[in-house]
């Protein structure tokens, strides 16, 4: 149904968003094609549509489609699909010579270890209470974390964690379908500690065959990584080849996925030591 987004709609009017045709959906209601997403010259460029619950089910639809929940306290769900799409190639992925330097450290330092899905719902809070540049609150809302962990308890969502000295570091959090990896958020409580988890993310996808990793829209962060835009089109035609494959056999870091990154084990550190 394509109705005005006028006061007279459920919920708030988001700011900056009056006057809008959109796209209103209920919880029986499927996404509209991704074609009809607002266009470049909106204020809203790539809303696909809104309203209607978070629910599992609507996140499986949604995320095979390219399309994802983003919205504020107080507003319904709206439902994006940028054009062009912000993705990683694993293949493209850069290490700067200092962040080599960091991961060097890190896995020769009795007590760094990367774990996966051992504190899922610390890390997406963390995520969510992680002050962004830009922004006066979060979007990863309360009924957003709820949908994310019951989903993460079906396997489809993963965080892969910075520990050091038994503490929770950093992190990141993304769902996974087939030999596809979404990135949702991350955090950071200690120095690099996020970006320690995301190489971690990084060699496990190139030792999984997984080729890309969705970073949904552009920053300057990930783009120093090797992160570029892509067409909606193109985004949405790899999809179609990986969302079906068989996912990955296990969920779980070895060490040695390292080695994807020309990172080699050899003897741990002295015990003082710590990364960078």
């Amino acid at each position: 149904m394509i109705l005005p987004y006028t006061k007279d709609r459920p919920g708030p009017l988001p700011p900056a968003m009056p006057g809008l045709t959109l796209h209103w959906i209920d919880d029986d209601t499927p996404l509209p094609p991704t074609a009809l997403a607002l266009g470049p010259q909106s204020d809203a460029p790539g809303l696909l549509a809104a309203g209607g619950h978070v629910t599992v089910a609507r996140l499986e639809e949604a995320y095979r489609m390219g399309v994802f929940p983003w919205f504020s306290p107080g507003q319904p769900a709206l439902w994006w699909t940028p054009d062009p799409r912000m993705v990683l190639p694993v293949a493209e992925f850069r290490l700067s010579a200092s962040m080599r330097k960091t991961l060097r450290r890190f896995v020769r330092t009795q007590g760094c270890e990367v774990r996966v899905d051992s504190a899922f719902e610390r890390v997406i809070t963390a995520c969510a209470a992680t002050a962004r540049p830009g922004q006066s609150g979060t979007w990863i809302v309360p009924e957003l974390i709820d949908a994310y962990v019951r989903w993460h308890h079906l396997g489809r969502v993963h965080s892969f964690e910075t520990w050091i000295d038994g503490e929770l570091a950093g992190g990141l959090y993304g769902v996974s379908i087939g030999r596809m990896f979404f990135g949702e958020s991350m955090f950071s409580n200690r120095t690099d500690a996020s970006k320690v988890a995301l190489c971690a993310l990084v060699a496990f996808c190139r030792a999984e065959g997984i080729d890309l990793i969705d970073c949904q829209q552009h920053t300057r962060h990930l783009a120093s990584f090797g992160a570029r835009e892509i067409p909606r089109a193109q985004f949405e035609a790899h999809l179609e080849r990986v969302v079906s494959r068989p996912p990955p056999r296990a969920w779980a870091y070895d060490c040695r996925m390292w080695a994807q990154l020309g990172i080699e084990l050899d003897a741990p550190a002295s015990p003082g030591a710590r990364p960078a």
